[in-house]
């Protein structure tokens, strides 16, 4: 039976949702930055990228411990090894950290290393899992669908919210459209549509959505301007040499610079990025 307010909405709660990864606020007038590798690959690169990230001031720590490929030819992860690696750096650096989860079966396994689960494009309409994890009370990170509309993103949500789990927050990573310059297309104008239509705070994710590096410090100035709660960005200390998706990652010298130019657009919105 479909419900008359849906849970996600603000007819249901009209005040913003504050939600926490670890000790870290999403939602309110902190931009969070959450950054790392697109994918775990040894303990001595996670550090390095745990490193930048928290030096130039991301307050969440990435890393891909298991990572859904077209090819299946291509890196798919550490698996476990990998998050007992994202485990000890997040320790290390005092960063928490959110990690991608592509099946219900890895939930228990997954809970005991991260501070939050990732539900990847190609999963936000994995039902099955989206109501497993709305049994737990860990924060959902939700992106969305390659295909999928704002609408469609939403009702994903609610399958988390309606099995009694409040804390999901909502991730713009692009869209598929015609256009084969970039990866995907941005859609910037979801971040106030889904805040005029959900309480549920929301974050971009530009290194994905773009998939060109050269594009991650213009796309998260512009993601902080429309209103996102949060931007996420790839890191490495040798993209060329990344098992993944290298070319729409950052130096830790770049995510310096887009640190520095990012926090001006913070202040020019009324808000800060610590």
């Amino acid at each position: 039976m479909q419900r008359m307010k849906p849970l996600y909405s603000r007819d249901s709660q009209n005040q913003s949702s504050h939600i926490r990864i670890g000790d870290v606020l999403i939602g309110g007038e902190e931009v969070i930055v959450i950054a790392g590798p697109c994918a775990i690959e040894s303990e001595s690169q996670m550090r390095a990228c745990a490193q930048a990230a928290k030096q130039f001031g991301a307050r969440i720590l990435r890393g891909g411990a298991y990572k859904p490929r077209g090819n299946p030819y291509t890196f798919e992860g550490l698996g476990e090894e990998g998050l007992k690696i994202l485990k000890k750096i997040s320790d290390e650096v005092g960063l928490p950290s959110v990690t991608e989860i592509l099946d219900a079966r890895d939930i228990d396994l997954i809970d005991q290393y991260t501070d939050a689960f990732q539900v990847g494009a190609r999963n936000m309409q994995n039902f099955t899992l989206l109501k497993e994890l709305g049994k737990r009370k860990k924060p959902v990170l939700l992106k969305r669908g390659m295909a999928a509309t704002i609408h469609d993103l939403l009702l994903a949500a609610e399958h988390i919210l309606s099995q009694g789990n409040p804390n999901v927050i909502l991730c713009e990573r692009g869209i598929r459209t015609f256009e084969h310059e970039t990866r995907n297309t941005l859609s910037l104008s979801a971040i106030p549509l889904v805040k005029e239509l959900s309480h549920l705070p929301i974050i971009v994710d530009p290194s994905h959505a773009t998939g060109k590096h050269a594009l991650t410090e213009s796309m998260s100035k512009a993601a902080i301007a429309a209103g996102a709660d949060g931007v996420m960005i790839d890191i490495h200390t040798n993209p060329e040499d990344a098992l993944c998706d290298g070319e729409q990652t950052l130096r830790p010298e770049d995510f310096q610079t887009l640190m520095i130019s990012a926090r001006k657009v913070a202040t020019a919105v009324d808000r800060f990025i610590a």
